[in-house]
């Protein structure tokens, strides 16, 4: 016989086992189950902006190379909210992060169905002050049984993964005074053990947000104090553990870690609204925020950002910065390397790599690159690492017609995904490509077009033998909502 505290028991477990399954929800379209994935395929979990390594790079293999016209099959898709965010992905899990109905939301979805374990959200309120997105910038980071998001208006939050629940939190806005600087807070945090590093950008005064007046000398004078520029948490409690005060402020580019002369230091790319303008390269020490290099690379010109995140060669000690402004005078990028005492001193730079958002690949001493401000200005380049010459460029353009009518198409300013051998592109407008880059040349193999969407910014995720892509504006011709979509790319 079976006594009532035992059956009471049973039920609470079945309750819990019910509770982690996922369910069905009103935004998913579910299409149909990948094919299954290769004996001998390598598969890899992408729990971070920039991938596993930090470096737009996957292991990856057995990968759809050929998908024909159609391109390859949608598994599910889920509309979204504002945003310019990627997927992370551990397991099963699938974390996306996008502004929905004013309120920043964080859902779980099945990796391979869609299907939501959680959601979590607060209410914001963002006004983008020169028009773009009223959403997050930062994608979420996952380790372990913990996600880290940080929301556009500086609400940083950490959750559990298995099931959503609140772990703590920091109102940056308010506790380190952090202005809503151009486009809101866009440098995803960085975890390293039991570490969570961020790019904070306080000012040290309060600043009203929602505001851009370069003339008003009062508050520019306090948009360049001095406050909270790089901070430390403890990833299990939230408590902070170290800070670092600078009048370089947070920036759009991921902080990485790096290992320099057999070292682990943390590389922050900064630099916020400001004027005169701020921000270059910290090298700091993670342990407690020792300052080891502070080195300027920042456009003079009160609108510019730094966005790209910094490329690390260790085997040299290197470390390669870039960014885009001015039109058609960008400082472009600069290869640095740094001595046994963690000082950088200048290898060559080149105005002609000069890259807005995007992560340059570093592959067999070659980087490669979308250099270029604007649209109109982007080109697809190669350089020598060592030498810091350009090997070549190009424009990958097509015709493409729409409704009776040709229509000339190009990457513009895209982003490259070092992959099973080749590269995936993710073009600005929806298409995607295969590309064969080396120092001969680009050769596309493969395109189709995904939706014809401005503003897709983010990088592309695979993760086993799956592709999830983020689409932050409605399809301009059939008028498609904004969307995650997962596709299969797992070859036969």
């Amino acid at each position: 016989m079976i006594r009532s505290s035992s059956l009471f028991c049973i039920f609470i477990s079945a309750l819990i086992s019910t509770a982690q399954e996922p369910q069905g929800f009103d935004r998913l379209l579910f299409h149909a189950a990948p094919k299954p994935l290769s004996a001998e395929a390598k598969t890899s979990d992408w729990p971070r902006m920039l991938g596993p390594t930090d470096d737009a790079k996957s292991p990856e293999t057995h990968l759809l190379h050929d998908w024909g016209p159609a391109g390859p099959k949608k598994v599910w898709e889920v509309t979204k909210g504002d945003g310019y965010t990627s997927p992370s992905i551990v397991g099963d899990y699938c974390v996306i992060f996008h502004a929905l109905d004013e309120k920043e939301t964080v859902e779980c979805l099945h990796r391979e169905t869609g299907k939501r374990y959680w959601s979590f959200d607060y209410p914001i309120s963002y006004q983008d002050l020169l028009g773009y997105a009223n959403g997050p910038r930062t994608s979420p980071v996952i380790s372990g049984d913990k996600v880290v998001t940080l929301g556009v208006t500086s609400q940083l939050h950490c959750l559990n993964l298995n099931t959503g629940k609140q772990l703590w939190k920091h109102n940056l806005e308010s506790e380190y005074l952090v202005p809503q600087e151009f486009f809101g807070h866009g440098a995803t945090p960085l975890i390293d053990g039991d570490r969570v590093f961020v790019n904070v950008g306080g000012k040290g005064v309060k600043v009203a947000r929602g505001s851009l007046n370069p003339a008003d000398k009062e508050r520019m004078a306090g948009l360049a104090s001095t406050g909270v520029c790089v901070a430390a948490f403890d990833l299990n409690t939230g408590k902070e553990l170290w800070q670092m005060k600078d009048d370089w402020g947070s920036s759009y580019a991921c902080p990485i870690m790096a290992e320099l002369h057999g070292q682990k230091r943390l590389l922050v790319f900064a630099g916020g609204e400001s004027n005169p303008v701020t921000g270059g390269l910290l090298c700091l020490d993670p342990k407690d925020g020792k300052v080891y290099e502070r080195f300027f690379w920042r456009a003079d010109m009160y609108t510019s950002v730094n966005a790209s995140t910094p490329v690390v060669i260790a085997e040299k000690n290197r470390v390669f910065v870039t960014t885009a402004y001015p039109k058609g005078k960008p400082i472009g990028g600069i290869m640095l390397e740094f001595d046994k005492e963690w000082k950088a001193k200048e290898v060559w730079r080149s105005n002609k790599i000069a890259c807005h958002w995007m992560t340059p690949l570093y592959r067999d001493g070659y980087l490669y690159a979308i250099d270029g401000e604007t649209e109109r200005l982007a080109r697809l380049v190669c350089f020598d690492a060592d030498k810091g010459t350009e090997v070549w460029h190009t424009e990958v353009t097509w015709k493409m017609p729409i409704k009776g009518q040709d229509y000339n198409f190009s990457i513009l300013r895209a982003s490259l995904l070092d992959v099973d051998g080749s590269t995936l592109c993710l073009g600005e407008t929806g298409s995607l490509h295969w590309l064969d880059l080396s120092p001969k040349g680009c050769k596309e193999l493969e395109r189709t077009q995904l939706w014809i969407a401005p503003h897709t910014w983010s990088l592309p995720v695979i993760s086993r033998g799956l592709l999830y892509v983020g689409q932050h504006e409605n399809d301009q011709v059939d008028g498609t909502q904004q969307r995650f979509v997962c596709y299969d790319l797992r070859a036969p």
